[in-house]
């Protein structure tokens, strides 16, 4: 890395090299058996270029010749955009802690007996049932350096595990599933497991709703299948640059119901996505997005923050390696007070939903979400009367969140990116046949 931005400095008045080391053992389940174990093993690297106050990007896996990656970067940088920042400063990175050491002295053996302590009781318990199971670990090391002589590292693991299950009967499929994910061992299934039979508990019956607007409580699971696809989108830096945001202009505007915070967080120790720094070297912090309902900031990379005249939020992500651009590290919904039994007695006659399928595929940009409820509940006089099939559901998230009824006041992961309570709202446009 060091020759790399040596030799970049002196053909360019600013370079940057971005190195990501990874180890990654996954053990796959499926069909109720032990399927693969695979151990995968790979170095990227990348070297970002300001050549005459453009940018210039090279990226490489695994062994590759210094002045090779040096002349791939000065070629894309005669065309590439005019840069809007300088590299960042050497800077004192948070104490984070996202690395525990015991996720390395998991074995194999152990990661089975785990995918066979989540796939056990569910087929016992549901005969005919057939269940996928994950279980993997990871460990990376993220070192970045640039000529201002910001030099950041630091490594991180993640251990995650879930199981799904899919029981079709004639022509009845039902779909359950559920996971974890921390950057420390998870040793222990029982959670997982006592959600996944609980859904298949409440799937045991079916019931119908009417196709009309519904009362509906979305679990965490739902909120983001539902609602942060519209919410990435909205909020990400270079969309709202573009004019496609439907709120870029409209910060300091309440724009949802007073209960409805957003932050995005990636300083809560072990989370999935927390780190000291982002892909660019500025130090993570906490930014709100919406408090008490009104838009408060948006999130930026260093040229997207340039480009808007503002400062960077500490959002440049590039995965593995690829080109810089503004993402979220993780979402974090703050809980209300209502529990979850308050808001199903609450209701006539409503839904839950717990897994959307193709939610995303609406107008994305614009706030639509239309789905298949892949996995929802009908309410009936405050009581979950059975799963129902065969149903959609829609809406627009900022007509939706304008209004709600209550938030749960526990809060869930899912999927590393989303911390979450309950969201109860008055009315969802619900169709089934």
């Amino acid at each position: 890395m060091e020759e790399i931005l040596e030799l970049a400095h002196q053909f360019a008045e600013e370079a940057e090299v971005f190195q990501v080391i990874s180890e990654e053992l996954p053990v796959h389940f499926e069909a109720n058996r032990l399927k693969a174990i695979q151990r995968k093993q790979s170095t990227s690297i990348s070297l970002r270029i300001i050549k005459d106050g453009r940018l210039g990007y090279a990226a490489a896996s695994g062994e590759i010749e210094p002045r090779t990656l040096i002349n791939y970067a000065l070629e894309t940088a005669r065309f590439g955009m005019p840069a809007r920042f300088n590299f960042p400063e050497p800077v004192q990175l948070p104490d984070i802690a996202v690395f525990d050491p015991e996720v390395n002295r998991i074995g194999t053996a152990e990661m089975i007996d785990l995918g066979h302590a989540l796939i056990e009781p569910v087929i016992k318990s549901t005969p005919g049932i057939v269940c996928d199971a994950a279980v993997s670990r990871d460990t990376l090391m993220i070192r970045l350096i640039n000529s201002r002589g910001c030099r950041a590292e630091y490594q991180k693991t993640t251990f995650g595990l879930g199981v799904s299950g899919t029981l079709v009967r004639d022509t009845d499929m039902l779909f359950v599933g559920e996971g974890q994910e921390s950057c420390r061992p998870i040793r222990d299934t029982k959670a997982i497991v006592t959600t996944v039979l609980r859904q298949l508990e409440l799937a045991r019956n079916l019931a119908t709703v009417p196709t009309r607007s519904l009362p509906v409580i979305f679990t965490p699971d739902g909120v983001l299948s539902a609602f942060v696809p519209s919410l990435i989108s909205a909020f990400n830096g270079k969309i709202v640059l573009q004019g496609a945001s439907p709120i870029g202009k409209r910060q300091g505007e309440k724009l949802f119901d007073a209960k409805i915070s957003l932050y995005d967080d990636p300083t809560i120790e072990y989370a999935p996505n927390s780190r000291p720094c982002d892909d660019e070297g500025i130090v993570s912090r906490r930014t709100p997005l919406i408090e008490n309902g009104v838009v408060r900031n948006f999130l930026y990379d260093l040229q997207t923050a340039g480009q808007a005249g503002t400062r960077s939020t500490g959002n440049g992500s590039r995965g593995r390696g690829g080109l810089v651009s503004p993402a979220p590290s993780a979402f974090i919904i703050p809980p209300g007070e209502a529990t979850f039994e308050e808001m199903v007695k609450d209701i006539k006659e409503g839904l839950i939903i717990e897994q959307l399928m193709g939610a995303e595929q609406g107008n994305v940009l614009g706030g639509e979400f239309s789905g298949n409820v892949l996995l929802g509940y009908k309410i009936e006089n405050g009581e979950i009367t059975g799963r129902v099939k065969n149903t959609m559901v829609s809406g627009n998230i900022y007509q939706i969140l304008k209004e709600v009824i209550a938030l749960g006041k526990t809060a869930k992961w899912v999927g590393g990116i989303l911390l979450a309570p309950h969201i109860y709202v008055p009315a969802v446009s619900v169709a089934s046949k």
